[in-house]
């Protein structure tokens, strides 16, 4: 089991932003992996919900009720508040000051290089992205990983430059400015995660803004019918006409949640023509839903009386803000800008 210096469990990090109820490309893509997680690392996981600004400034009515939707399917996955530090980013407001001092040292150019920058916006047509906050939101979020120091921060490979982004912001600051010890920051390092292929109803990648996702809530005859549209191998026009599962999105599907008789029989009746995809997408619903169902049985407990998951959100905002306050502390006396007297630390200090 990998341990920090002091023996203790080494420390993850990482969020999603407050979007509301989640789907299935959200379960295989991180939660999923977080849940089996949760006893073997230090994990702290957080509602960004200040990130959802980034791109959904205009309105804000709906954040508060989206960030209780997506700690419900969290906890309906399976993360537990007594295997991990579940909390909602605003909650801790020292991550807004980490971010505005790393702001002051993060050179432009580095920000304008993050890919997902330009991809996003290429991409993103119907928003003014032209903003600071979604320009700087990699500084933010370098704050959300350093302020807890992270050791791992879980992510796909197409993340990754944005933990770099963050080791390289740890490193100036650690350049600039020195505490008690050589450096304030430790450097996280990315914990690459498998995360499988998981396409959306019409093909592309399963994302909200495509409106091709099945979501984690959705019962038993909508997950049936979301499948009925889904896009198949085009070679197959006719039911007579083989086809090949490799190249089909609700291939990809069973690959994913099917078990390997399901597969083997998938496969051989694809290629032979033997079944049709009515009967192919029938099978990969029937895995779905037994997935789905004992999340969907554990989440009710929480939609029953939302206050559970809320109040799990707040014990976990307290405790991650203790841990925010003591680094803070560190930070500010790097800095010279400690804002206690000499020798007097804030009442919420000394936790790691």
């Amino acid at each position: 089991m990998p341990v920090r210096s002091d023996n203790r469990k080494k420390r993850v990090l990482s969020g999603m932003r407050s979007t509301g109820k989640l789907h299935l490309g959200n379960f295989v893509g991180a939660l999923d992996n977080w849940v089996r997680m949760q006893d073997k690392y230090d994990c702290f996981f957080f509602v960004a919900d200040w990130h959802a600004l980034t791109t959904d400034y205009a309105d804000t009515s709906a954040i508060k009720e989206n960030s209780l939707q997506v700690v419900m399917d969290w906890l309906a996955a399976g993360l537990e508040p007594e295997r991990c530090t579940m909390f909602i980013q605003s909650h801790v407001p020292q991550h807004a000051e980490l971010h505005l001092l790393f702001s002051m040292i993060t050179p432009l150019g580095w920000l304008e290089r993050v890919p997902t920058y330009k991809e996003q916006r290429e991409n993103i047509q119907d928003k003014d992205l032209g903003t600071y906050g979604f320009l700087g939101y990699p500084v933010l979020q370098a704050a959300d990983i350093l302020i807890y120091k992270g050791d791992y921060v879980p992510v796909g490979e197409d993340q990754v430059p944005h933990v770099e982004l963050t080791r390289e912001i740890a490193r100036r600051f650690n350049m600039f400015y020195q505490g008690e010890r050589s450096y304030v920051f430790p450097e996280p390092q990315p914990l690459l995660t498998p995360a499988a292929k998981l396409p959306g109803t019409d093909g592309r990648k399963m994302s909200k803004s495509y409106g091709n996702t099945i979501l984690l809530t959705d019962p038993d005859p909508v997950v049936r019918q979301k499948l009925k549209t889904m896009v198949t191998d085009p070679a197959r026009v006719r039911r007579t006409d083989p086809g090949n599962p490799d190249i089909c999105p609700v291939g990809d599907l069973h690959k994913i949640f099917s078990d390997q008789p399901t597969i083997a029989k998938v496969w051989e009746g694809c290629k032979t023509a033997g079944i049709g995809c009515i009967e192919c997408k029938s099978w990969v619903a029937d895995a779905l839903v037994s997935v789905l169902t004992p999340m969907q049985q554990r989440r009710k407990k929480y939609e029953d009386n939302p206050r559970l998951a809320w109040d799990i959100l707040e014990t976990g905002s307290s405790k991650a803000r203790k841990i925010a306050s003591s680094t803070m502390d560190e930070v500010r006396e790097a800095m010279h800008m400690s804002v206690d007297r000499p020798g007097v630390r804030s009442r919420e200090s000394g936790v790691s």
